[in-house]
């Protein structure tokens, strides 16, 4: 699980994020972190929707190389 600290700074800084949910790659929600409580987390996409996540998925910078989940 994603620590605050570490949600913190992905939101300080704008950083844009992948979040890995399965195997494939084109069910990764990519966008901005929101915000976020002890469950959830509000990443913003790009067309400006506004998305609810399990803080269990993989949240990671976009701009490095997509981790895959363990099976």
């Amino acid at each position: 699980m994603i620590t605050d600290d570490q949600l913190n700074n992905y939101r300080l800084s704008g950083e844009m994020v992948r979040v890995v949910r399965d195997n494939l790659e084109e069910n990764d929600v990519k966008g901005i972190v929101v915000a976020w409580n002890d469950e959830q987390v509000m990443i913003r996409r790009r067309n400006r929707k506004v998305v609810k996540l399990d803080r269990s998925y993989i949240y990671q910078p976009l701009d490095e190389p997509r981790i895959s989940p363990e099976a």
